[in-house]
């Protein structure tokens, strides 16, 4: 089963999030540094991979981690940035429709899982079907989640509870984060008991527990799709890291920290929309 936007839900979530803009654009780096805005939950990843490039590239890399609504926003007023690196191709079809992407450059990285996570290390497994009784577990506490209207890992979220049947329920018990780290460390912090996030998050973080992983077909799938922004002043060097991106190397880092490589055979041609 296939779930996506109406272009009018669509519209209204791009037009809220412009509305709710509050993220200071970052000053440009030095010439020749590489600006990458990235999805949060690539974090421990990407890091890695920017360490292995720097070890045989002079050209530096710095990168900005955020909610991949937030980042797209900045981009679209004007952000300095050379790559952009979303959670989903909706974002990034913003950013190409506004003609603040090179389309040509355009490329699905990684795949990553959509999954339920509890505080502690000795949490008991749900087994997530239509109709389970989430609300019931939550009781009087929160569930945390990206914010649902902006942020891919919400909206993944929140189109897998509704498929399921049970977001009704769920949504007045949702306290919401700005991205899916943010999410992840309320769980973390026993704010939370209980949180959804990508499968990558959990296995990076401490006292938590996947207790349930949604099916594929309840949500989109998860794709993580990179480009070079229009007007970059270090263009070159940002396709040269993009090719990096799917070097050996880099999808070996990836496979370790759990995002499933796309390979190119298998992607769709690059520049279309997800």
């Amino acid at each position: 089963m296939t779930f996506r936007l109406s272009f009018n839900d669509f519209a209204f979530v791009v037009a809220l999030a412009f509305t709710a803009l509050a993220t200071v654009i970052p000053v440009r780096a030095n010439a020749g540094d590489i600006t990458v805005f990235a999805a949060a939950s690539l974090k421990d990843a990407l890091d890695e991979v920017v360490a292995a490039w720097q070890q045989r590239s002079d050209a530096r890399v710095r990168v900005a981690y955020d909610g991949s609504s937030r980042l797209a926003q900045q981009i679209m007023h004007g952000a300095p940035a050379d790559l952009y690196i979303s959670a989903n191709e909706r974002w990034m079809d913003v950013l190409e429709k506004a003609s603040r992407i090179e389309p040509a450059t355009r490329r699905n990285l990684i795949e990553n899982r959509l999954v339920l996570i509890a505080h502690g290390k000795l949490a008991q497994p749900v087994t997530i079907t239509q109709g389970f009784d989430l609300a019931g577990l939550l009781g009087n506490n929160r569930l945390s989640m990206a914010m649902v209207e902006a942020v891919p890992a919400g909206i993944y979220g929140r189109t897998a509870l509704t498929s399921l049947g049970v977001w009704a329920a769920v949504a007045p018990k949702v306290v919401q984060s700005d991205n899916v780290r943010a999410a992840l460390a309320l769980v973390q912090r026993r704010e939370a008991p209980y949180g959804i996030v990508y499968a990558t998050d959990a296995v990076a973080a401490r006292n938590v527990t996947v207790v349930g992983r949604f099916p594929p077909e309840t949500h989109p799938r998860i794709v993580y799709p990179a480009a070079v922004v229009r007007g970059s002043a270090n263009a070159s060097a940002a396709r040269g890291f993009l090719d990096f991106l799917t070097s050996a190397p880099a999808q070996g880092r990836f496979d370790h920290h759990g995002f499933k490589v796309i390979r190119p055979t298998a992607d769709k041609p690059v520049g279309g929309a997800g």
